[in-house]
């Protein structure tokens, strides 16, 4: 199994979101953030944090958490990359990680049957 995180803007969470949910890819988790790197929006629409970081600026994003099978990896990688994309610097990053094992508290199941 493998942890997927992806950090997109925010305004292409629905594309995101239905493009994975389309493609059999139903169970993830989403989280507002706020980050800074390489950024660049010429539309603008990204508003900055109301509280001070020792950073010159800060921006909206979404942080998407999905675990799936070693097979998915590359096409969920793919659906991310296709409809987070606008072009410009600051679309954001796609983080894999190895997952050792899962629980699901409610059941006790364990390891993929846990997902």
């Amino acid at each position: 199994m493998r942890l997927i995180k992806a950090y997109i803007r925010h305004r292409k969470l629905g594309s995101v979101y239905n493009a994975l949910n389309s493609g059999g890819f139903c169970c993830m988790t989403f989280s507002e953030c706020e980050g800074t790197g390489q950024y660049s929006d010429h539309e603008k629409q990204q508003q900055q944090i109301s509280y001070k970081y020792p950073f010159a600026e800060s921006y909206r994003v979404v942080k998407l958490e999905i675990l799936v099978a070693v097979e998915h990896v590359d096409p969920v990688v793919e659906l991310i990359r296709k409809n987070g994309r606008t072009g410009y610097r600051g679309d954001g990053m796609i983080i894999i990680s190895p997952v050792d094992e899962v629980y699901k508290v409610r059941t006790d199941e364990k390891g993929i049957l846990a997902v």
